[in-house]
């Protein structure tokens, strides 16, 4: 599996809440296996829209969708509890 590069304004958010390692770290387990505990992967209701998550750490959240079977594209990164 494979993530496409991020957009601009998520590069920012990252660097702006201090996330690029977790980021860096997430991404190399979800690229070797997007199932792995660590990351908790999930889909989002309604399950029909094909929007999934995975966690960068207990307070943020990492948006995406897939792109083709090989590739994944990021939406976004969320603040879980605001």
């Amino acid at each position: 599996m494979h993530i496409k590069s991020l957009r601009g304004d998520l590069e920012d958010y990252l660097k702006v809440h201090n996330l690029s390692k977790k980021y860096e770290k997430a991404k190399m387990l979800f690229e070797n296996n997007p199932f792995h505990p660590s990351l908790n992967t999930e889909i989002l209701e309604p399950k029909e829209r094909l929007v999934y998550l995975f966690r960068l750490n207990k307070k943020y959240r990492v948006i995406f969708i897939d792109v083709d079977v090989e590739t994944v594209e990021i939406m976004a990164l969320t603040n879980h509890y605001k």
